[in-house]
């Protein structure tokens, strides 16, 4: 079910959407778009304009309803800072992701050394409890073919370029 309904507040246009019991805002106003952040840009299929669901992280033509963009993510900080010498002293948790990994460096990789957090070595009951989670942990990196044949294509790839 699509519905389309248009407001108007003092003198600026804005449409909303409703898509599949979702509601999707566009804005109207190149100067709101731009202090927004969004970028106008118009649909390569259509020419018609795009709108950004952000709980989806989807652009969408609003015309035909084509996925210009998917998985956006905010790569901005996750903190504010004030003055440089605060923006030099917080940093950024965990790797940058890539799109050379299937899960694009997202997921935990758990270490093949069988010793714990302070180095000591782990008894025979950790070590197969250890190696269980090691097993499942791979099971769920890559859940069906599709993943585990763009696993192995990353890596063939990977192994040519070095």
């Amino acid at each position: 079910m699509t519905e389309t309904r248009t407001r108007s507040y003092s003198g600026e246009t804005e449409r909303e959407r409703t898509v599949d019991d979702r509601t999707i805002d566009r804005e109207t106003s190149d100067s709101e778009a731009t202090r927004a952040g969004e970028r106008t840009t118009t649909c390569p299929e259509c020419g018609g304009s795009l709108i950004t669901d952000t709980e989806h992280g989807e652009t969408v033509c609003d015309d035909c309803g084509l996925v210009v963009e998917q998985d956006g993510i905010d790569r901005g900080p996750e903190w504010r800072a004030f003055d440089s010498s605060e923006r030099d002293s917080k940093s950024r948790v965990g790797a940058p992701t890539t799109n050379m990994m299937h899960d694009k460096g997202l997921s935990t990789n758990i270490g093949w050394q069988d010793k714990d957090a302070y180095g000591r070595s782990l008894s025979s009951s950790q070590r197969e409890k250890m190696q269980r989670l090691r097993t499942w942990n791979e099971r769920f990196r890559t859940r069906d073919s599709k993943e585990r044949n763009l696993k192995q294509a990353l890596g063939e790839i990977d192994r040519m370029a070095s």
